[in-house]
């Protein structure tokens, strides 16, 4: 038995809703369980020096948690001067998962940084930010859609992501943290709508893992993306 009680195979509760802040081209507030993480998409007419005059634009994220996001209190990374390693690898695996939904040719020459801010976590967060991530990116393609100033739509598919792994010996889907924290095995899955992987994320933290038991943690995952494809569709068409 899972500590939430939900079958091996069932995700959390999810919720999306947008337009959750007034000056964001995009914005949504992803509820995955107990987690929370609040996305903002922001438009500019830049693009970083290392593509400009390529005619390609750019999708970028930043990742962070609020101090009292977890159980206890965490220090302001601004206090302490730096972000921590976790901070940079999520921002980067946000980023570059939702460039991977991106044709940015159709996109032009301008940026869009995608913030995903942790309100409150129990596992998760990283696959919750992609997740909401994707919906605040497409609100505001769809504010520049509207405007003509692009005239075919960028994102070639959604990006979602959700975490699985092995608690108690058995192969479980969306981990919340009591789970995560014990897991003997912890994976995080990227894929596009259509089921093509963006990135897997494996590995064995008390336990290793067969050949067998990764096939079916891909199956949860392929499940779990389905349904949360399905909220991000339903979010922005709404």
């Amino acid at each position: 038995m899972r500590p939430s009680g939900r079958e091996l195979n069932e995700m959390r509760p999810v919720s999306i809703e947008t337009n959750v802040t007034k000056h964001a081209e995009g914005s949504c507030m992803i509820r995955m369980g107990d987690t929370h993480v609040l996305c903002t998409a922001t438009l500019e007419d830049r693009v970083p020096p290392f593509i400009k005059g390529s005619g390609l634009g750019w999708v970028t994220a930043e990742y962070g948690m609020l101090p009292r996001s977890t159980t206890s209190r965490m220090r302001r990374e601004a206090a302490m001067g730096k972000q921590g390693g976790r901070t940079v690898e999520i921002q980067r695996l946000i980023g570059r998962s939702l460039r991977a939904g991106v044709d940015r040719s159709a996109l032009g020459e301008r940026q869009i940084t995608v913030d995903c801010d942790v309100i409150q976590a129990d596992g998760g967060t990283r696959c919750a930010s992609i997740t909401g991530g994707w919906v605040a990116l497409k609100l505001a393609v769809q504010k520049l859609m509207k405007t003509g100033q692009v005239v075919s739509d960028p994102l070639i598919s959604p990006v979602a992501a959700v975490s699985c792994g092995i608690y108690a010996g058995q192969p479980v889907l969306d981990l919340d943290y009591p789970e995560d924290s014990e897991a003997g095995v912890d994976g995080n899955f990227i894929m596009l709508g259509n089921g093509q992987m963006i990135e897997t994320q494996m590995s064995a933290e008390g336990a290793t893992y067969s050949r067998d038991q990764m096939n079916q943690l891909l199956d949860l995952a392929e499940k779990g993306v389905a349904e949360l494809v399905a909220a991000q569709m339903a979010a922005v068409n709404a």
